[in-house]
């Protein structure tokens, strides 16, 4: 499975902005007075970067600590590492949790940009424009068009950033051209559909309901219908049907969007919900949806490759959570200090998740702590290689964070 994704940010391509003031405890509002929801959600960013920290180096960390027989590494390397099939690991929940994020931040950034006076179509145009970067940039990840000839044969196009373009694009229009119940059935449509397609449409020569990886209903599609290469020979985790419960796991974080906007919402009187409400109701739903979850793995099992509808479910509600709990840390009570190392990933995620691609920050680490020097650290030299390399992933980052660098589409 490729490395999953950081969901880039909604705004500029780059952006100057003034760092929002860490550590800084935000004054309660009197009481009967509902304090509004900000104009940035911190914990939006910090939650970013705590997913896209698994990717950049969290997981090679733990790896050399396993090597070094760290009591009880063991079972958190088996968590960093993807489910072969049936099954749900912590890492299986990186990808969704970003595309849940993008759902979120569609939903803010479109209501800001029409509260601006930005027309539907001014912003639908500017939706259309990032889903080709980005989906371009999928393809540059992939390899791009170079490579032997002729070179359709040798492209993947289908892979981590194109889901995500293709889930924020659709999450995108509904939210433009719906209302919240509109998107609440499209997400249930989708699931339901899904479990309906994958299960009782047959596969010629094999049938219907079968949900091994060659022999299910998407990878029989993939094969049909994407030219190319496909990411494992005969199916690929990231292919075109499977793209539409990933499109209602967006559609999940939009919800949650929706409901951390208008809940707050000044100016809206009686309906207003308290920010503390808030994030506990946004709890409450996402373990009821990560429970629905469980219970619809009894007739479609937990799958993140076929992104099957009971793990949809499973990692919206599991996102909604771990959301919820970061703004009531970073929003509602204004405690940030701690979310810097978190904040400076998160601002700039597309950035790092290509740069690690790009800048061979593990071979500059190997010359800083490799070497002779490396008999310094004896079998720990692994593990100092490893905290070198994030080291200096973090510091570029924040060296762009300092100068109000911020790479966006």
């Amino acid at each position: 499975m490729p490395r999953d994704a950081a969901l880039p940010s909604t705004e500029q391509t780059v952006q100057q902005r003034a760092p929002e003031r860490l550590g800084q405890i935000q004054p309660q509002p009197r009481p009967g007075v509902v304090k509004a929801l900000p104009a940035r959600l911190a914990s939006l960013d910090a939650l970013r970067g705590f997913d896209m920290l698994w990717i950049i180096g969290a997981r090679p960390l733990v790896d050399a600590l396993g090597s070094l027989n760290f009591p009880g590494v063991r079972w958190l390397q088996g968590q960093l590492s993807h489910s072969a099939w049936n099954g749900f690991t912590f890492y299986d929940l990186v990808f969704p949790l970003f595309i849940f994020i993008a759902g979120v931040s569609t939903v803010l950034s479109i209501r800001k940009r029409l509260q601006r006076g930005q027309s539907r179509g001014a912003i639908l145009a500017h939706v259309a424009q990032r889903t080709v970067i980005l989906f371009l940039l999928g393809l540059f990840y992939n390899g791009g068009f170079g490579g032997e000839t002729p070179v359709l044969e040798h492209l993947r196009v289908m892979g981590v950033l194109q889901r995500i373009a293709l889930a924020y694009f659709f999450t995108s229009v509904l939210v433009l051209y719906t209302g919240v119940r509109v998107q609440l059935l499209a997400a249930a449509g989708l699931l339901a559909g899904y479990w309906a397609l994958m299960r009782f449409v047959p596969v010629p020569g094999v049938g219907a309901g079968v949900w091994t990886p060659e022999g299910n209903l998407a990878a029989y599609i993939d094969r049909l219908l994407l030219p190319g290469q496909l990411y494992q020979g005969t199916w690929d985790p990231e292919g075109l049907l499977s793209t539409l419960p990933a499109i209602a796991s967006c559609l999940m974080g939009a919800l949650a969007g929706h409901w951390l906007r208008e809940a707050g919402a000044a100016g809206s009187g009686a309906t207003a919900v308290s920010p503390g409400r808030r994030a506990g109701v946004l709890l409450a739903a996402g373990a009821v949806v990560a429970g629905l979850g469980l219970l619809a793995s009894l007739v479609f099992p937990i799958n993140k490759n076929l992104w099957t509808s009971s793990f949809a479910l499973l990692t919206g509600g599991l996102s909604a959570m771990l959301l919820a709990v970061f703004h009531w840390i970073l929003d509602v009570r204004g405690w940030k200090r701690w979310a810097l190392p978190f904040t400076v990933i998160g601002m700039n995620s597309i950035a790092i998740y290509l740069a690690v691609e790009i800048i061979p920050f593990q071979a500059i680490a190997q010359r800083l702590v490799g070497g002779s020097i490396s008999a310094l650290f004896g079998p720990a030299q692994d593990l100092f290689e490893a905290l070198a390399t994030l080291v200096l992933e973090w510091l570029a980052l924040y060296w762009l964070y300092r100068r109000k660098i911020f790479i966006r589409l």
